[in-house]
């Protein structure tokens, strides 16, 4: 039985994909669904720059998920949309850990082409160390 869906959503296409899947799953299964983005600190971290980063992702991670409620609420779903700070492919792990996730939905790519590769070894990661089933959306 699927009850609790984690969406690793970054904003790409890809994530968009994978939350409308997600979303497709969750009402067939009338599941809880939560959805993570994780804004990254700059490396190395050096303190103005990694507040001043991680204030511009959470705001645009927040826009996005703006429309993504929209689109789960019509499908009647109140959608968990959090944003946490640290490396995506431990963030999304420890998140899955927490909720008890049944299901995690991730996008094959991210944006750009280095959102791309670190994606791709981020979901390489994710399928490595997850507890639950991990469905990767192309």
């Amino acid at each position: 039985m699927i009850e609790r869906i984690l969406v690793a959503y970054d904003g790409s296409e890809q994530a968009e994909k994978a939350f409308h899947f997600a979303l497709e799953i969750a009402r067939r299964f009338d599941a809880g669904l939560f959805v993570l983005s994780v804004a990254r600190p700059p490396e190395p971290p050096e303190a103005v720059e990694t507040e001043a980063v991680i204030e511009s992702a959470t705001e645009y991670y927040r826009k996005g998920f703006e429309a993504l409620a929209e689109s789960a609420r019509q499908a009647g779903i109140e959608p968990h949309l959090e944003v946490r700070v640290g490396h995506p492919a431990d963030q999304i792990v420890h998140y899955a850990n927490e909720l008890g996730a049944d299901m995690i939905v991730m996008g094959h790519r991210g944006k750009s082409f280095m959102a791309r590769w670190l994606l791709g070894s981020v979901s390489k990661r994710v399928l490595s160390y997850a507890h639950c089933t991990v469905t990767i959306v192309r």
